[in-house]
């Protein structure tokens, strides 16, 4: 019996058709995968089920029988739920707090605190989810707190769980523990709908997989029965390059950023980088890798300048660049990949175009006075050459883009201001396979420059760096060139171990 059917739907934004006449079909107790490109469509057919979007036609039917969904409460009365990628939580209030938030249940008008607290428990217990309800969810890690966005739509007693790129925001440890807790869900009479792009989970989790290419329905298939290879064709429609490091050698050549003896604190006073050493040679990908929470973040902040240091050196090209400002920073020929591409490297209200310029209004204006036909000039040039999709967007808020076009949008921006040191930060974060092939070549082919990768996901490392340093409390505890690294010796260093 299916829990989920949905028939013939079609969905148009103004002149953009973001799914043309999709079937899609989801078992009971099965965890089954959404797979396709950003901007596929798959996120778009989910928030339809969920009741984010109304259809233009078609038909949707849970338990074989036909629904309306008008808005999210008729999808939740209909025992659908929805886990964000980016999470709903009140970071002041506590774990139960933000459980029963809007779903809040009285006797007499009074909360009964400790039998809530009891249900969340239980809830928690049944389905391998371990929570504290009484901790802020200001104080706990990201992946506690996407547990917390489970145990809400738990608690509401849905049936059909919709999970939008769970892993997006997720450490290695963490997304072992999700796809553990999502087949967990599927074993207790759930249905999972994953929406994904990352071929290795639909492997580990799922039973059925549906691939999305450009709004149409590409087919299913049972997991078991394709490779991760057929997958990834089947989503771009083309074979799809997973090994092409360093197909040409380079040389690397003079320092050109020198850090040393770096110290920097937290905004609790708290040593986030204690005696940090770190050389980063033209020509050269310096990746860094670490479990998060290890002053990765900190580490950004300062060289930037978004974080003032306690002591130390912040070198490029022998000038000092700590403690001055973001604008030296980059008049210094340093830019920055964010790692969270809505809060730090965009304005979604913003055009695409206008944000095509940000940090560099100066170079589109005449006395003052902005350009506007060299702007749409310039946006257009990064559309086509970076295949930023849709086409033709130039006027388009950047909200309205998919996330893996707003992160390749980004680092077309970074890569066209020419800087002598990029620092990616997490460069392929929440983006699908085609988007990771064309950032990996992008940035492979700017190494001649020099470029600072940080990532939490160590296939990324050991495919870009020429040279990797592990970071553990605050320091580079291990440099090494990437020549046959040994995996579980470099996850030992990361772990603290020695190796």
């Amino acid at each position: 019996m299916h829990a989920v059917r949905m028939s013939g739907i079609t969905k148009n934004f103004a002149t953009v058709r973001a799914l043309d006449n999709v079937d899609f079909k989801a078992e009971k107790a099965c965890v089954h995968a959404l797979l396709g490109e950003n901007g596929a469509g798959k996120t778009t057919l989910m928030n339809i089920l969920y009741g984010l979007y109304s259809a233009d036609s078609g038909e949707v039917y849970i338990n074989e029988k036909k629904t309306i969904i008008k808005n999210p409460a008729a999808s939740i009365a209909n025992g659908i739920g929805m886990v964000h990628q980016h999470f709903m939580l009140v970071g002041k209030l506590t774990v139960a707090q933000n459980v029963i938030l809007g779903a809040e249940k009285t006797t007499l008008g009074f909360f009964n605190s400790k039998k809530i607290r009891n249900e969340i428990l239980e809830i928690s217990e049944k389905f391998g989810l371990r929570v504290e309800p009484d901790k802020k969810i200001e104080n706990i890690s990201v992946g506690m707190q996407q547990r917390v966005e489970i145990l809400k739509v738990l608690y509401r007693g849905a049936d059909i769980l919709i999970f939008d790129e769970p892993t997006a925001v997720l450490t290695p440890q963490e997304i072992s523990e999700l796809t553990a807790i999502i087949k967990n869900l599927a074993d207790s009479g759930k249905t999972v709908i994953l929406i994904t792009h990352k071929l290795k989970e639909i492997k580990q989790a799922a039973q059925k997989c549906t691939v999305i290419r450009r709004g149409f329905n590409i087919g299913t298939v049972d997991v078991c029965d394709v490779s991760e290879k057929q997958l990834a064709s089947m989503m771009v429609g083309r074979e799809v390059v997973f090994d092409f490091l360093h197909e040409k050698k380079n040389e690397p050549g003079d320092v050109i950023l020198k850090i040393e003896n770096l110290t920097v604190e937290d905004n609790r006073g708290v040593k986030k980088l204690n005696g940090f050493n770190l050389e980063l040679r033209k020509g050269e990908i310096f990746g860094i890798a670490g479990v998060d929470g290890n002053g990765q973040k900190e580490l950004v902040e300062a060289i930037t300048s978004l974080r003032k240091i306690k002591s130390g050196s912040i070198k490029i090209n022998g000038n000092e660049i700590a403690n001055t400002s973001p604008a030296n920073v980059i008049k210094n020929k340093i830019n920055t990949i964010p790692e969270d591409r809505q809060q730090l490297g965009l304005v979604l209200d913003f055009s695409v175009e206008d944000n095509a310029i940000l940090g560099k209004q100066n170079e589109f204006s005449n006395k003052g006075i902005l350009q506007f036909e060299k702007i749409t000039k310039h946006a257009t040039d990064l559309i086509e050459k970076f295949d930023i999709r849709p086409s033709g967007c130039e006027k388009t808020k950047m909200k309205s883009l998919s996330g893996g076009n707003q992160q390749k949008f980004i680092i077309a921006r970074e890569i066209t201001n020419n800087p002598d040191v990029l620092i990616a930060v997490q460069p392929t974060r929440g983006v699908d396979i085609g988007a990771i092939e064309f950032i990996h070549r992008t940035l492979l082919a700017e190494r001649e420059k020099a470029i600072l990768l940080i990532s939490l996901d160590l296939d990324e490392i050991l495919s870009l760096s020429d040279t990797i340093g592990v970071i553990y409390e605050g320091k580079i505890v291990k440099t090494m060139k990437n020549e046959n690294i040994d995996e579980e010796k470099l996850g030992l260093l990361m772990a603290g171990g020695n190796a």
